[in-house]
């Protein structure tokens, strides 16, 4: 065969004779691309265009795969609820034999006899116990900086049948249950959200990196991170609105307002804008935007907001007065 004369064959097709410009400017014109096969000099079979030398530079190196993903979030039990109550709600746990679930210190409201109460540093899933004792104890110490104890408690049925356990709200509002299958296997919430879950979801913070959010989103730079395959409870204040954002759809909130979001979901802070909005309007300096995609959950009423409703009419009416269940109240003689 002579220098310089290809042979191609594309999709099954042959063409040729061909000489090597004319294959260099069909490469170029997009006619030929490295799916290709030739075979000329140096080449006697059927080989691809893009390993021939003459014809390799005209080809990017092939993009190297893209790193392996990480180990597979470990299946949570699979556990049955049921909520109760409207403002004042708790969620009562059907647990299997063998299963369990877990939950804050303090959210605790009843169980059966089968029930077995142990507390334990992390939140019992498989990630928490490869890290070892220290690092259970790290992991402990995050979660204070969220405002959580250093323990948390696990629920486990060690009985032979279905045995139950509740958690309680701890202040009026509403509890929410989460499939994190449903997100990714990952939900993020405000600090203090997180009730109870089933065993095998991991618990632990996440770092807000938009630097705006830390200083002023009312919640700071940490936030609650729930990984896992299953069931986790979270709970907010007041009426709860769920709404799933539009790619590039923007929502604006009071930044206490803020419970849950999808990981996908961008969080940052805004400046209320105007002087005299700042300073008289009795919002704040600054709301949340949140843009899409992904969903979102929102509370009508946030429990710092309630806390200070309450510290502000004890203040009022005299914080500490032994008086006020009587029926003359402040009548009282004086002195």
């Amino acid at each position: 065969m002579s220098e310089g004369i290809w042979y191609v064959g594309i999709n099954g097709t042959q063409q040729g004779p061909l000489g090597t410009q004319q294959v260099i400017d069909m490469v170029r014109a997009g006619q030929i691309n490295q799916t290709a096969y030739v075979y000329g000099q140096g080449s006697p079979n059927w080989t691809p265009i893009a390993q021939v030398t003459a014809f390799s530079p005209l080809f990017s190196a092939a993009a190297p795969p893209p790193p392996p993903p990480g180990p597979a979030p470990t299946a949570a039990d699979q556990i049955d609820y049921e909520i109760f109550g409207e403002e004042m709600q708790f969620v009562e746990v059907t647990l299997d034999p063998g299963e369990a679930a877990i939950a804050e210190a303090g959210a605790f409201f009843y169980m059966d006899p089968g029930i077995k109460m142990e507390t334990i540093f992390g939140d019992g899933s498989q990630q928490a116990q490869q890290q070892g004792f220290f690092g259970k104890l790290a992991a402990g110490a995050k979660r204070v900086l969220t405002g959580e104890s250093l323990f948390m408690t696990i629920y486990g049925n060690g009985d032979q049948k279905r045995q139950k356990v509740a958690f309680a709200a701890p202040y009026p509002g509403k509890i929410i249950p989460i499939d994190l299958r449903q997100y990714g296997n990952t939900m993020l919430c405000q600090k203090d959200a997180f009730l109870c879950a089933a065993k095998g979801i991991s618990v632990g913070i996440a770092w807000n990196k938009k630097v705006g959010a830390g200083l002023f989103g009312g919640e700071g730079f940490i936030l609650q991170k729930l990984e896992g395959q299953g069931l986790a409870f979270i709970h907010a204040g007041g009426t709860i609105v769920a709404k799933d954002l539009a790619p590039g759809e923007t929502l604006r909130l009071d930044t206490g307002c803020l419970v849950a979001f999808e990981p996908k979901v961008t969080y940052d802070i805004q400046w209320v804008g105007g002087f005299k909005s700042a300073l008289f309007g009795g919002e704040g300096l600054f709301f949340a935007t949140l843009t899409g995609p992904g969903k979102v959950w929102l509370q009508s009423l946030p429990f710092s907001r309630l806390a200070g409703r309450m510290l502000a009419a004890a203040v009022a009416a005299g914080f500490g007065r032994g008086d006020e269940g009587s029926v003359i109240g402040g009548f009282g003689m004086g002195s």
